[in-house]
């Protein structure tokens, strides 16, 4: 048993040289698979590499995927541009001195706009490249996370789903056993709506009122319904005990429960097996809206 839930949630985080950065994946039901992908400025191909890993891990469901990365001050790197200095220096002194001048200092002359040149150190390719395949190692990391959570509530599913199908199971066969499906109780119910007929118009022919009977009998008979009903508990069995993603042929399968239930109800005569359709189409309800959840 391998049956998935679409929901979870999984986060993952690392760092490397300068740079901080985490995954957050986040699913939720659909009835395809939808990816949705946010990558930080400047890492745009990450994104499709991001939905190839995501797409060989899910199969079902709407995915969020967010990375998120934040960069440490670099050191910065301080230059000073001697030819513009020597330049300053040397126009300095072919200026004749003055009394009332204060010679010229070196820190006056650094201050000097372009002759201290302060820039941050640029990352290279290299560090990007190698930043890059760390951070696809910490999505296929939250993936693994994401479809352990996935599994653990699909084994709780599981087990819901399974009680389900046993409990329409039951019923089925308490429709099939039930009292008023027996020959003697049809019998009795149409000699008794024959006899009330005819007494009520005698003019009415008792052989026609048989042939009528006849045919109401045979469209009123569940026997094809509940032949179907079996069918699809183990058809649901096999799928629960299936190792491949089985949601939409369970939602497919618990339609088609739904409509014998109804078609069973419709058809039935007696009370004891429209109480015993009522209670199968409560719980075929309650297994279509768990179905929705399944991978």
């Amino acid at each position: 048993m391998t049956l998935k839930s679409m929901t979870g949630f999984a986060r993952t985080a690392g760092h490397q040289d300068r740079f901080r950065w985490s995954w957050e994946v986040k699913a939720v039901n659909a009835k395809g698979l939808d990816l949705r992908v946010r990558v930080p400025p400047g890492f745009d191909q990450l994104e499709a590499e991001a939905r190839a890993r995501l797409t060989k891990g899910l199969s079902r469901g709407t995915c969020y995927a967010t990375l998120t990365l934040t960069r440490e001050a670099a050191p910065a790197q301080v230059r000073i541009n001697r030819d513009l200095l020597q330049s300053l220096i040397d126009t300095v002194a072919s200026i004749p001195a003055d009394a009332h001048l204060k010679p010229a200092s070196l820190d006056g002359l650094l201050a000097v706009r372009g002759v201290i040149e302060v820039s941050e150190s640029a990352d290279d390719e290299a560090a990007l490249a190698s930043l890059s395949v760390a951070m696809l190692s910490g999505l296929d990391e939250v993936l693994c996370q994401l479809i352990v959570a996935r599994s653990a509530e699909g084994a709780a599913l599981h087990e819901i789903l399974a009680s389900r199908v046993e409990r329409i199971h039951e019923l089925t066969l308490a429709a099939e056993n039930a009292p008023g499906r027996k020959p003697e109780a049809v019998r009795a119910r149409l000699q008794q709506a024959v006899e009330t007929l005819a007494g009520a118009s005698p003019a009415l022919d008792p052989a026609r009122l048989h042939q009528e009977a006849i045919l109401i009998a045979a469209k009123a008979d569940v026997r094809e319904e509940l032949d179907r009903l079996k069918a699809h508990v183990v058809a649901a069995r096999e799928l629960l005990a299936s190792d491949q993603p089985v949601g939409r042929r369970l939602d497919f399968l618990a339609q088609e429960f739904s409509r014998e239930a109804n078609t069973l109800c419709a058809k039935s005569n007696d009370p004891s097996l429209t109480a015993i359709g009522m209670d199968m189409r409560v719980e075929i309800e309650q297994l279509r809206e768990q179905v929705q959840n399944i991978e």
